[in-house]
């Protein structure tokens, strides 16, 4: 069987360190230790930006060094401009907020590649119900055929 195609964003990265949320940060490392080999595992250069922009250069060393590995992929974009409209599309029919692009532009990242599953744990934004079902119709009218499910790291853990 094919294996799903799962793109994180950079919550999922940021858990595996955050120490203040012990729950989310063990189910963030057993998907890290026991999962990453079920799935084809991607990133951007959002993500790689979003965790260049962290301001601690201890905490930024350990983000690079979590997704540095044969096991992560980061996707060369060569779709800008189909992202950016996307992108603007979510923003612009209330989906994603104007003050979070870099969500719409994960979110339109996944559609423009045809990845299965967005995997975040920000549930405001992204990991939602309400939010998938407003993505897939929105890119339904775009011609986009593959459904995109939003999804957070509980929902992908102990499927073996």
């Amino acid at each position: 069987m094919k294996k799903l195609k799962i793109y994180l964003d950079t919550s999922v990265i940021n858990f595996l360190f955050a120490d203040d949320a012990p729950e989310y940060q063990s189910v963030t490392k057993t998907f890290f230790d026991e999962y990453l080999d079920e799935y084809e595992v991607f990133i951007s250069e959002i993500v790689l930006a979003e965790i260049n922009a962290t301001p601690q250069p201890v905490r930024k060393r350990l983000l690079l060094s979590a997704v540095e590995t044969d096991k992560i992929r980061i996707i060369e974009n060569d779709k800008q401009q189909e992202i950016s409209t996307l992108a603007a599309k979510y923003v612009e029919c209330g989906i994603i907020p104007s003050n979070k692009h870099e969500d719409a532009l994960h979110v339109a990242f996944c559609t423009a590649y045809e990845i299965d599953i967005l995997l975040s744990w920000n549930f405001k934004h992204l990991a939602s119900i309400k939010k998938q079902i407003m993505v897939n119709a929105i890119n339904e009218t775009e011609e986009y055929q593959k459904r995109l499910y939003l999804l957070n790291p509980l929902e992908v853990v102990y499927e073996k």
